[in-house]
């Protein structure tokens, strides 16, 4: 109680503090509270539970016109940890921007993307396998209004953005994408990106439950005092077409363990992916705001309860982690988002997962399921 007396306190302060002493400020306060419920299950469904999924405040801003700033706090499950923590600086003498301190490497469109403006109530099983945030310095630059790059050296880090044993630590993650289209309401994004990843403890490891945070984990992988080194290939393709809007992408995860039998190296790879379709019903679309931040907020036609009832959006999503020497995980999702207004969102998912081979929780079939009900009550300001 009392780390979270005082982060709310530092938060606050700063904001109060940057506000006044800058005279060239363009600071922004705000957070955003997702409250889950859900039941799930195999064909029974008896478990139910609820939870804070996020609980945020942020202050981010400009100062002196080319140095910008982030700091966001999460207080869900009763913890503090960071998020978002940098320092960017602009208008470098080379085009460009260089970012230091604790943020998403530069992985991935939908993990890029906002919790807050994502389709689904949680994103699709590849995030299971993909990098998020980490400390480190990254350079990002675009090329006209459709070419982007970004690149990086991260360091794992914990919840408070540390790696105070750093020997031998380095993730290098770099993304290209290209806008092909971009023109009102249809817009055609592509990317590929890459990551090399070597730890101090020679291990990688994962777990993934069927996209329901409250639920159990179906699938758990390790490798243990052997790992040389982990390289993650990505490719990201999103079209949006009006109120159409078609997402997917697909990962391939190497890991090069020590030299095994017959003086070979020995490679392990899984592949993960998900394909996704949204439509809005009425009549609105997706607000795409650029490479590195993904896809932005969806603004009604017409507010609930402004001579209006919001807006709807439907949709499903397919997603997998495929190890063939450990079996597979696959998810079948539908979901159902209200938005009341701008800033107002409810979200109704169903979850069909999957689990076949080499799992702790099969049956003498092979094959774990598990389905949810899941609703998410989500506000930010």
């Amino acid at each position: 109680m009392k780390k979270t007396i005082l982060a709310l306190s530092v938060t606050l302060l700063t904001f109060i503090n940057v506000s006044a002493q800058s005279p060239v400020k363009d600071i922004k306060f705000g957070g955003r509270i997702m409250y889950d419920m859900a039941v799930w299950g195999d064909s029974t469904m008896d478990n139910a539970g609820t939870e804070f999924r996020r609980v945020r405040l942020y202050s981010s801003g400009t100062m002196y016109s080319n140095v910008k700033y982030k700091l966001q706090l999460d207080f869900a499950n009763g913890d503090i940890a960071f998020k978002d923590i940098f320092i960017e600086l602009n208008k470098l003498p080379i085009q460009g921007n260089l970012r230091i301190g604790h943020f998403k490497e530069p992985f991935r469109l939908e993990a890029l993307t906002s919790s807050k403006y994502i389709t689904f109530m949680e994103r699709g099983l590849p995030i299971a396998l993909s990098p998020e945030r980490n400390t480190g310095a990254m350079y990002h630059t675009t090329f006209g209004d459709r070419l982007s790059f970004q690149t990086g050296i991260f360091r794992e880090s914990d919840a408070f953005g540390n790696d105070k044993t750093a020997n031998n630590n380095v993730n290098i993650t770099t993304r290209v994408t290209y806008l092909a289209m971009n023109d009102r309401n249809k817009l055609l994004h592509l990317g590929v990106a890459n990551s090399r990843r070597k730890n101090n403890d020679k291990y990688y490891g994962f777990s993934s439950r069927a996209e329901n945070h409250l639920g159990p984990k179906l699938m758990n992988i390790e490798f243990i005092n052997q790992v040389k080194d982990v390289n993650i290939i990505a490719s990201e393709i999103t079209y949006v077409n009006g109120s159409l809007s078609l997402q997917g992408e697909a990962l391939q995860t190497t890991i090069n363990t020590e030299i095994g039998q017959w003086n070979t190296p020995n490679t392990h790879q899984i592949m993960s992916y998900y394909g996704q379709v949204s439509y809005f019903l009425t009549g609105e679309n997706r607000s795409y705001k650029n490479s590195l931040a993904g896809f932005g907020r969806v603004k009604p036609n017409n507010n609930y309860g402004e001579n209006g009832w919001g807006a709807l959006e439907i949709a499903v999503r397919f997603s997998a982690i495929d190890f063939k020497e450990n079996g597979s995980l696959e998810d079948i999702t539908f979901g159902l988002n209200w938005y009341l207004n701008p800033n107002t969102r409810m979200m109704f998912n169903y979850v069909m997962g999957e689990r076949t081979n080499g799992s702790e929780l099969d049956n003498e079939s092979g094959i774990t399921s598990e389905n949810a009900i899941m609703m998410r009550v989500q506000l930010d300001f």
